[in-house]
């Protein structure tokens, strides 16, 4: 046989590798670009997008979100009455729900769960998004006794709720984690009723009730999921598993995606924007998502203490030129803190780029040209957009100000706890709201607020919010709105840089991934098909 045939012969003979995302097509398993390695898989306590991602497979609310328009749709409820007060909800359980462990799930299990979450004692950050129910507030705070929350399972498959005022969005409220039942007899089983990072939330253990079941978790390499099958839709649900890949660098995100590795990305590389634009568009999404990036502010430490020096850092910044040469066109820049058009909501004050006024103010707060300020540290997440929007920033700010800046990039795990604990003086951050509303981002910044992690505290900012929470029609609650944001834009606690979008990648297999302004999919309806 002549050479050249034999080799064509062997060649022939040699298996061809099935890369990961060929074998997932087949086995219906979708690989998924995560992020970050997750804190915690127990939904009343994570705080981290991220780990949302991972809750909206294991459990269920009472509704759900629908990506389309962002509004509540059926989930284990499947419908509501509302009384017409707007004061009293109704929540009617589907029939047949149980747990991923086969047992019953009942009314009596949300409303038990929800006073777990407003326990002191686990100091859940997102406890205020169960604040409507009347007396919640007054249980997170330690005035209330937990049996004095006004929710009551009148049966196995109905929840009355009575609110403290009325709360139009309350069904969007609900898809949320916080409001999330939880198999309590696991927790106890595990020290897990006010206790954080027990073993509850390990595989074998976690009883969920969502479309899928924890199977395995490999800190810092995955997180595997598979079909729930008493799920009660479990029929509806196409995909057999879902694997979570916690990569926060972006760059090998991106490589991984290159290489077959996973079908959808967390986030594609601002440098790699521009060439998925010429030559593969249609691997690239950018979805439009309610979020704003922004710089953070230790308002505890000199000289950040001084408003007027966070003022002058933040009108020291090019925002619209930042949003045009390093985002690339990809996202807006933020003149204003919350996204516009927030369900007819756009805030009317404007932060400006004004170097002169910025030198004017930090050479009133003492430091002229930046003579004698200190170095402070800023902290960003240890990925590709954090690191490089804070290099531009650093830039202006020793361009324009004088003012020298530290960069140090930390995994998310690390920066979290460092927010909470004010142990950081700059950090970068991203909010994504929880509902389309502009209180789900204005009611960061109220004093105390679990998710207040700038020492910042003003009693009219403050003043307003609860007005508007009081305010009886959409036109004096908006007006109270522009009222508190216009304070956060003049103290500035935080400064805005620029609005969010969902840039990644998608292998042409995924389908049912429909852009969602939330970030929040239901994974029930994605599925894989070979193109």
């Amino acid at each position: 046989m002549p050479v050249r045939l034999l080799l064509l012969v062997l060649l022939a003979s040699v298996p061809v590798l099935a890369r990961p995302v060929d074998d997932g097509i087949r086995q219906q398993i979708l690989l998924i670009g995560n992020g970050a390695e997750p804190q915690d898989l127990d939904p009343q306590v994570m705080t981290a997008f991220t780990d949302q991602n991972i809750a909206l497979a294991l459990f269920e609310g009472l509704c759900a979100l629908d990506e389309k328009t962002s509004t509540a749709v059926p989930a284990a409820a499947d419908r509501w009455d509302v009384s017409p007060d707007g004061l009293v909800y109704t929540f009617h359980l589907r029939t047949g729900l149980r747990w991923s462990d086969g047992t019953p799930l009942t009314a009596a299990d949300f409303v038990a769960s929800w006073q777990r979450a407003l326990q002191p004692a686990l100091a859940a950050e997102y406890a205020y998004l169960l604040y409507p129910i009347k007396n919640a507030e007054a249980i997170n705070t330690g005035q209330a006794d937990p049996d004095s929350l006004a929710a009551v399972a009148s049966d196995d498959h109905t929840i009355h709720l009575t609110l403290e005022r009325p709360t139009p969005f309350l069904p969007a409220l609900t898809a949320n984690p916080i409001w999330f039942p939880l198999h309590l007899a696991s927790l106890r089983k595990h020290d897990g009723l006010q206790r954080r990072g027990t073993a509850w939330t390990r595989p074998g253990n976690l009883v969920g009730n969502g479309p899928f079941v924890l199977t395995e978790w490999s800190p810092n390499a995955h997180v595997r999921v598979a079909r729930n099958p008493h799920y009660w839709d479990a029929a509806g649900v196409r995909l057999n598993g879902i694997t979570f890949f916690p990569t926060e660098n972006r760059d090998v995100d991106e490589r991984n995606f290159r290489a077959g590795q996973v079908h959808l990305t967390a986030e594609i590389p601002l440098s790699k924007v521009a060439t998925y634009q010429r030559n593969a568009p249609a691997s690239m999404r950018l979805d439009p998502f309610l979020e704003t990036f922004f710089l953070r502010f230790n308002t505890t430490l000199p000289p950040l203490h001084d408003p007027r020096v966070r003022r002058a850092l933040s009108l020291s910044i090019d925002r619209a030129l930042l949003a045009r040469t390093l985002l690339r066109g990809t996202r807006a820049p933020a003149f204003h803190y919350t996204p516009p058009d927030s369900a007819g909501y756009t805030a009317q004050a404007r932060l400006r780029y004004d170097p002169a006024a910025a030198r004017e103010l930090l050479a009133e707060a003492g430091f002229a040209a930046g003579q004698g300020f200190p170095r402070l540290e800023v902290q960003v997440r240890n990925d590709d957009l954090h690191g490089k929007v804070m290099e531009v920033i650093q830039a202006m700010w020793a361009n324009e100000l004088g003012v020298q800046v530290t960069i140090a990039p930390v995994e998310q795990k690390t920066w979290v706890h460092h927010q909470q604990s004010l142990n950081y003086a700059i950090s970068t951050a991203r909010w994504v709201g929880d509902f389309v509303d502009p209180v789900t981002f204005l009611d960061m910044f109220v004093g105390g607020g679990t998710n207040n992690w700038t020492g910042w505290a003003d009693p009219d900012y403050d003043s307003a919010l609860a007005a508007a929470a009081r305010a009886a029609d959409q036109a004096t609650r908006s007006a109270q709105f522009q009222l508190a944001e216009a304070r956060l834009l003049e103290a500035s606690p935080i400064a805005p840089l620029f609005f969010g979008v969902r840039s990644f990648l998608i292998h042409p297999a995924v389908r049912g991934w429909e852009p969602a302004r939330l970030g929040f999919h239901q994974y029930k309806k994605v599925y894989l098909q070979a193109p």
